[in-house]
C-alpha cells in the first residue's frame, strides 16, 4: 500500500471538517504559507491568527497581514512584553542569561506559541471542533532543527481525549526563492523590510537576527534600540552570546558600507 502523502492527509482533514489555524507573523514564510493553505483548504475552514508583540514588532506588520488575507485576523497577545520577560528572568535567575537563546526560546513559547495555543483551544471548544490543524511557516532551510522536523505530526500539547490537533508545515521544503515566488504568484508583495535588506522579519531585534537585519532595525527604530541596549546594561547580559546589540549592529553597518553595489550586498552571514 502506497504511503500517505501530506497532501493526502490535508485532503482527508478537509473532508473531516477540520479547522485549519494559520499562524501569521507577517513574514515571507507566513505569507507564502497562507497562499498554499488557501489552494488546498476551503475558506470557511481557515482561521488566521497573529501573535501581536506590541512595540517590539515591525510597525505596520499587522496592517500588512490584513491587506494580504481574505479572512478576519484574530489577534492575540501575551500578558507580558519582551522587555518585561527579560527583566523578570534577570530578577529571578541572575545566574543565567536574561535574554532568550536558541536553546531557551522563551520569547517564542511565552509571547507567540502560548497565546496562539490558548486561542486554538478556546476556538475549538466554542465551535465544538474535534479536529484541528496548526499551520506554521517553518522551513527546513532555516536550521538543522527545522530540517529534521516532519511536515505533519500530532501536536501532543493541544491534543486530548476530546480533540486531535496536528502540526502542518506547508512551506517546510521550499527554498527562499520559492517562497518569494509563491508570494508573487498570489499577486502580492512581501513586507517592505525585505526590500530594504532584511533576510528575515520577526521582532525588530530578534535573537536570531543577523548583523544586517539588526542594523536595519537600529536605523528604523532608534527608540527601540535604546530600550534594548538599556536592558543589556540593566541586566548585565548581552542580547547575543559574547556580543552586544550595538556590536552586532555595527558589524552589519560595516558590511553594508563595504558592499560595492546593491546587487553584491548581502547583509546576513
Amino acid at each position: 500500500m502506497e504511503a500517505q502523502t501530506t497532501r493526502d492527509r490535508v485532503r482527508t482533514a478537509v473532508e473531516d471538517r477540520a479547522q485549519f489555524y494559520v499562524s501569521h507573523s507577517g513574514g515571507k514564510d507566513s505569507q507564502a504559507m497562507y497562499a498554499i493553505v488557501r489552494e488546498l483548504v476551503p475558506d470557511e475552514q481557515i482561521a488566521v491568527i497573529h501573535a501581536n508583540l506590541g512595540r517590539h514588532e515591525w510597525t505596520g506588520i499587522e496592517a500588512h497581514i490584513r491587506a494580504n488575507i481574505a479572512h478576519p485576523l484574530h489577534v492575540v497577545r501575551a500578558s507580558k512584553t519582551f522587555s518585561e520577560m527579560v527583566r523578570h528572568r534577570a530578577k529571578t535567575r541572575p545566574d543565567v542569561p536574561s535574554f532568550p537563546s536558541a536553546s531557551q526560546r522563551q520569547c517564542t513559547s511565552d509571547l507567540k506559541r502560548g497565546p496562539i495555543y490558548k486561542f486554538i483551544r478556546r476556538h475549538m471548544n466554542e465551535h465544538k471542533t474535534v479536529l484541528g490543524i496548526n499551520c506554521m511557516g517553518l522551513r527546513a532551510e532555516e536550521s538543522p532543527a527545522r530540517r529534521s522536523r516532519e511536515d505533519w505530526r500530532v501536536n501532543r500539547t493541544l491534543s486530548n481525549r476530546k480533540r486531535t490537533v496536528y502540526d502542518w508545515l506547508p512551506v517546510q521544503r521550499l527554498a527562499t526563492a520559492e517562497v518569494f515566488e509563491r508570494i508573487r504568484k498570489a499577486g502580492q508583495e512581501p513586507f517592505h523590510a525585505y526590500g530594504e535588506g532584511n533576510e528575515r522579519v520577526s521582532c525588530v531585534f530578534c535573537i536570531f537576527g543577523c548583523p544586517g537585519d539588526v542594523a536595519h532595525g537600529r536605523r528604523a527604530r532608534p527608540d527601540l534600540y535604546e530600550e534594548y541596549t538599556s536592558l543589556e546594561q540593566e541586566t548585565g547580559w548581552t542580547m547575543f552570546p559574547g556580543q552586544s546589540l550595538a556590536e552586532r549592529c555595527d558589524a552589519g553597518d560595516a558590511q553594508r558600507e563595504a558592499a560595492k553595489t546593491p546587487t553584491q550586498r548581502r547583509l546576513c552571514w
